[in-house]
């Protein structure tokens, strides 16, 4: 039987409130400034007020503001700017290693999936689900509207989690639709069967349309493993264990080596406006999911 979560390790009513605020204060912060991130002359779901200009005989007479008109007896019309709908994809990795030995990846990817659904489908954007290991598999079709994620809760605390990722094949799988702008989440470790593996599947994910964020999550063991003498490690996507004997020195070389990959990870994101965010296991999510939308996310502008 698949592992399922309770509702509350997911998304507590606490968090909830604080997203609640959040999206409140965005939306404040969004009504003050003349354009948003997301404004785009393409047709939209739904028109904001941008400003006032005097009345030309070209104009169409159903824009202009009569109570204006009553105040200042001049004809001004009301000008309106289209925001365009969002198609927000999420791509949690399940294989394995997300899951297996630190089950707190697992809640931690899974929170920032659910938290980032709920932000766009209470600000009426589409939010795709994605699960990706071996391939990429659409999981929920696209989903509009905040009744949704308990549909979306359902489908990911349901997840079995197992096998390898190939990050080169399912970044070059996934195909996110052009007709909206989009914007991609990417949740995983990013471990792939070989450690250049996942630098350079992000040429693949260079290409996608719209805006892309890379969330790695890791184990803090699994950066600074606490090792020493004889043992016995098991690759828990592949199932293949072997024996080391492990000194303090080889633990140091191996930290080395994992800050290495992180940072070439970085850089290769950084050099094609991916933006890459790393978060521990351990770290309070709330703060780190706040520090990520203050990224300069079109989503948070929403």
């Amino acid at each position: 039987m698949p592992e399922t979560l309770a509702r509350e390790d997911l998304f507590d009513a606490t968090f909830l409130d604080r997203l609640r605020t959040l999206a409140l204060r965005l939306r404040k912060r969004r009504a003050l400034m003349k354009r948003g991130m997301q404004s785009t002359p393409a047709t939209g779901f739904t028109r904001e007020f941008k400003d006032y200009r005097h009345y030309t005989a070209n104009d169409d007479f159903r824009a202009i503001d009569w109570r204006l008109y009553a105040r200042l007896e001049k004809l001004f019309v009301r000008l309106y700017e289209e925001v365009q709908e969002l198609h927000v994809h999420i791509v949690v990795d399940t294989s394995g290693s997300m899951a297996l030995p630190f089950p707190e990846k697992k809640r931690q990817a899974l929170r920032f999936a659910v938290a980032l659904a709920y932000l766009g489908l209470s600000g009426q954007h589409r939010v795709s689900l994605y699960s990706m290991n071996e391939g990429v598999k659409q999981e929920l079709p696209p989903l509009r509207g905040q009744g949704n994620i308990e549909k979306f809760i359902q489908t990911v605390g349901k997840w079995q989690y197992g096998g390898f990722t190939d990050l080169e094949k399912c970044f070059s799988d996934f195909r996110p639709s052009r007709q909206r702008y989009g914007i991609i989440f990417v949740i995983s470790d990013f471990f792939g069967r070989e450690v250049g593996t996942a630098v350079e599947a992000v040429n693949r994910a260079a290409g996608w349309p719209g805006e892309t964020h890379f969330v790695q999550v890791i184990h803090p063991w699994e950066q600074r493993p606490d090792l020493d003498g004889e043992v016995e490690l098991a690759d828990v996507e592949t199932g293949e264990k072997r024996r080391f004997w492990i000194t303090r020195r080889d633990v140091k070389l191996y930290t080395e080596m994992f800050d290495a990959f992180s940072e070439s990870l970085n850089n290769a994101c950084a050099s094609r406006q991916i933006d890459f965010f790393r978060c521990a296991s351990d770290e309070p999510f709330e703060d780190r999911f706040l520090t990520l939308l203050t990224r300069g996310s079109a989503l948070a502008s929403a």
